[in-house]
């Protein structure tokens, strides 16, 4: 697919669009897919045919000192998983600790089980079957 004529300068306003926060055909986020929506032009435009207006958008980005978008919302991920994590190491560590307990029971229980069945084969061996009736 041959690229329009006026890619560049669609790119290039968008750009300034984005910036001045004016867009009219996407959310506005400091990204190259918005970027590429904003131009209306195929995302592949920018990470392909026109590299130095995508480094451009991000220098400028830069520049402002703000926080592209997608930046912003992986630095949020990091924080939410970095407490995931660390509720999970909380609640691994109890499991540890309760390990020992849950064999030191199932020993128990092991031992009280096979107590009862000797008790059981001795109690069977006491015991006379009684000669059924007939009727």
């Amino acid at each position: 697919m041959t690229p329009a004529l006026d890619e560049r300068q669609r790119i290039r306003a968008a750009m300034e669009r984005i910036l001045s926060h004016s867009p009219q055909h996407s959310n506005g986020a400091l990204t190259i897919v918005a970027l590429a929506q904003e131009a209306q032009v195929p995302h592949n435009a920018l990470t392909q045919r026109h590299l130095d207006l995508k480094n451009e958008f991000y220098e400028r980005v830069k520049e402002r000192g703000a926080t592209p978008d997608a930046e912003a919302r992986l630095r949020t991920t990091i924080v939410k998983l970095k407490k995931t994590i660390a509720s999970k190491n909380q609640e691994l560590d109890r499991f540890r600790a309760d390990v020992p307990a849950l064999v030191r029971v199932v020993n128990q229980l092991t031992l009280e089980n096979q107590q009862l069945r000797e008790q059981l084969d001795v109690a069977a061996a006491n015991v006379i079957p009684l000669p059924g009736r007939r009727t």
